[in-house]
């Protein structure tokens, strides 16, 4: 019997996670404030956790119910069917977060709903343990969920090494396919610290899984078929033709970090990356694509003045030698994207990241422009 399945992602990227969802044939798509549901069984869970590169972790919805208080709670939870979701032998943990309800006391509903499970199934109780059960009490209405995916999805198994304040793999999809990438063009992060937009895209471009290189917590749930889960990542697609993925940055470290991390992604053959400054930046192919990059922004007083002269050099070097690409620039600042004189499209909602409100700002085909 189907259920509902919620993907979460950073807000503001919803819209952006639907059209995947709905491009990778999931059905009954519908986004919401937070992410997007989609229904199914668990077959559907697990490749949502394989295929769904904007994720940031995939919920089943066991249960919804309205609850006006603790002993309403404690009574509908022992009749859930805790034992065709979780092992007794396995240890669970449990989260639940309250708004705009009569029961406010998360600590209080989480301990009912650790009693209902215990009581039914005898299954231990750990804080650190790897499934964690979910619950959301909002206005009166309790949602219980198992959380799935375990690690957050960004997390796909292959990048031992990160540079400062990196932009996470799940949003560096979503903005790259907000740009327009199908994986059938170049492109080129001339800022490209560890590598994300640039390995990201060669995924893409190879036809790879995201979730193929990491387990997943819904391993360890009752409904888990080893057998038919092995087949389902067993399957490859054929990868675009010639497609290649470039990197530059002014620190040779990251080079390193990059290269080193395209290899374990298995993305080695698909990938490029050379120090260079962004002022001796040209375009790394005669094929125009898409330039791709998030560089520093900054959030101490001054350091906008620092960093302007660094978008004018961008900005200056992009419309003179990028003639016929497209531009795609992340910063939590709209004073440091004008200052790249950059002649871009009206911009969308800004993503909640690391504490900050970051904008995509991108561009139709760059025409050329003498220096």
């Amino acid at each position: 019997m189907s259920f509902e399945i919620f993907l979460a992602t950073a807000p503001g990227l919803e819209d952006a996670l639907y059209d995947e969802v709905r491009g990778k044939g999931f059905k009954c798509a519908k986004a919401i404030k937070g992410g997007v549901t989609i229904k199914g069984e668990w077959p559907e869970v697990w490749r949502a956790n394989l295929w769904v590169r904007g994720a940031s972790r995939v919920l089943a919805r066991i249960a919804s119910f309205k609850v006006t208080h603790l002993a309403q709670l404690d009574a509908l939870a022992y009749k859930l069917p805790w034992g065709d979701i979780l092992h007794p032998d396995l240890p669970f943990r449990v989260e639940v977060s309250c708004s705009k309800s009569r029961i406010y006391h998360s600590d209080a509903a989480a301990e009912r709903i650790k009693k209902a499970i215990t009581g039914t199934l005898q299954a231990p109780h750990s804080p650190d343990a790897d499934i964690t059960i979910m619950a959301r009490i909002e206005s009166d209405i309790c949602t219980i969920s198992v959380d799935t995916s375990g690690e957050l999805l960004h997390k796909r198994g292959f990048k031992e090494q990160v540079n400062i304040a990196p932009l996470r793999e799940n949003m560096a999809s979503l903005f790259l396919q907000q740009c327009g990438y199908k994986g059938t063009e170049p492109v080129y992060d001339p800022m490209c610290g560890s590598g994300t937009f640039v390995i990201e895209a060669a995924e893409i471009a190879a036809k790879l899984n995201p979730g193929r290189a990491r387990h997943f917590a819904f391993e360890q749930l009752v409904s888990f078929d080893a057998e038919a889960w092995e087949a389902m990542r067993s399957v490859r697609r054929q990868a675009s033709e010639g497609i290649h993925c470039f990197g530059s940055d002014r620190d040779a470290g990251a080079i390193k970090m990059s290269i080193e991390n395209a290899v374990r992604a298995g993305v080695g053959p698909y990938t490029e990356f050379k120090q260079q400054k962004i002022s001796d930046i040209t375009p790394p192919t005669d094929v125009p694509g898409l330039v791709m990059l998030n560089p520093p922004y900054g959030t101490r007083i001054g350091d906008k003045r620092k960093l302007l002269p660094l978008y004018q050099t961008l900005g200056h070097v992009l419309r003179t030698r990028f003639s016929g690409w497209r531009v795609g620039i992340i910063t939590a600042d709209a004073t440091l994207a004008k200052a790249t004189d950059l002649p871009f499209l009206p911009t969308g909602a800004p993503v909640q990241h690391g504490g900050l409100r970051i904008t995509l700002f991108r561009t139709e085909p760059l025409m050329q422009k003498s220096s």
